[in-house]
């Protein structure tokens, strides 16, 4: 069975231009963790590309990817000879929407959330609306203007669609109006920004596996965040850091519940406060996470993957049930 990696801040998707030095370490790691997970499972052989500038991954067949190259049709090309295709990307300005768009005119088996979930989860906002409708916990989010009066600082700024940390800032205070933003140089909070309050907690995410209106919680992970010179860094993450308990696992199946179109190996960010986990965001896509996923669970979590199973050939409501796992051991992944 072939399976065709997608990665697109590695895989040529910035070629001829700059290249988004942030998000390349962590693209790698997940791309190759990815491929080395797939290879591992009998009869599978991933085909995958990478940018010219960096190196190709240590594991599977990459084709480069130059600035006079078409990226797209070369993706295009290996989604039609392959079996199963399976895209990592942000969710930021719609690459990833789009991306698996691009890949399923292609190929039948894309690992992926369905079109309208993937609409829903890059938009925090809109996120935010529809668990909260569900009953799931999460932090309040305003767009510019609609803060409510009397709410105090301090509050964070991000942008609605980004990925990670990227442009998320923290302010004390917010004039009445929302902008200027009074702590930061004179400029306006940046066209689909959202606004929303500084949480007290420790900052969390559980690794899902979700398919066919199941989720599965299999590692609940301590993130390593910073706030420096008021924007936030993110520089890596313990995997397994915390115990699966009930509470997580009603927060994944209520969260599933919200957004049953879920599918595939997927991230959720989460506050653990004292009063329970508050969710911040849901990434429709492999995380960070994923990177130490296998050491802390001692077993390759692509094996329980539906697609990936009897050659991709998976009869309707054939889902593998997942055995009794031990506890997750913690794993560090720094960036």
């Amino acid at each position: 069975m072939r399976v065709f990696v997608c990665e697109t801040v590695t895989g040529g998707f910035y070629a001829g231009a700059a290249l988004p030095e942030d998000l390349i370490a962590e693209g790698a790691l997940m791309r190759d963790a990815l491929i080395g997970d797939l290879e591992d499972l009998p009869g599978i052989r991933v085909v995958t590309t990478h940018d010219a500038r960096l190196p190709p991954p240590p594991r599977g067949a990459s084709r480069p990817v130059g600035p006079g190259d078409d990226a797209g049709a070369l993706w295009d090309e290996l989604a039609a000879e392959a079996q199963c295709c399976w895209p990592i990307a942000p969710e930021c300005e719609g690459i990833l929407a789009r991306l698996v768009k691009r890949l399923r005119t292609r190929n039948s088996r894309v690992i992926a959330p369905d079109d309208a979930t993937l609409r829903i989860c890059a938009s925090k906002r809109e996120t935010a609306e529809v668990l909260a409708r569900a009953g799931v916990p999460v932090i309040p989010t305003w767009r510019p203007g609609s803060v409510p009066r009397g709410q105090a600082g301090p509050f964070v700024i991000k942008p609605d669609d980004g990925a990670g940390a990227l442009d998320v800032i923290l302010v004390a205070n917010l004039p009445v109006a929302d902008l200027p933003i009074a702590n930061l140089p004179a400029e306006p909070i940046a066209p689909g920004a959202i606004i929303q309050p500084l949480v007290e907690g420790a900052a969390a995410s559980l690794s899902l596996l979700c398919q066919q209106g199941r989720t599965h919680v299999l590692a609940a992970n301590r993130q390593h965040v910073a706030i420096i010179g008021g924007r936030f860094r993110f520089s890596g993450v313990t995997v397994g850091a915390f115990p699966v308990d009930d509470t997580l696992r009603m927060l994944a199946e209520r969260i599933g519940a919200a957004l049953p179109g879920l599918s595939g190996l997927v991230g959720i960010d989460y506050l653990a406060t004292p009063t329970g986990p508050v969710v911040i965001e849901v990434n429709p896509r492999l995380t960070t996470s994923y990177v130490g996923l296998r050491r802390a669970l001692a077993v390759n979590p692509l094996a329980f993957v539906a697609e990936l199973i009897r050659d991709g050939e998976v009869p309707e409501g054939d889902v593998p049930n997942l055995p009794h796992l031990p506890p997750a051991r913690p794993v560090e992944i720094n960036l």
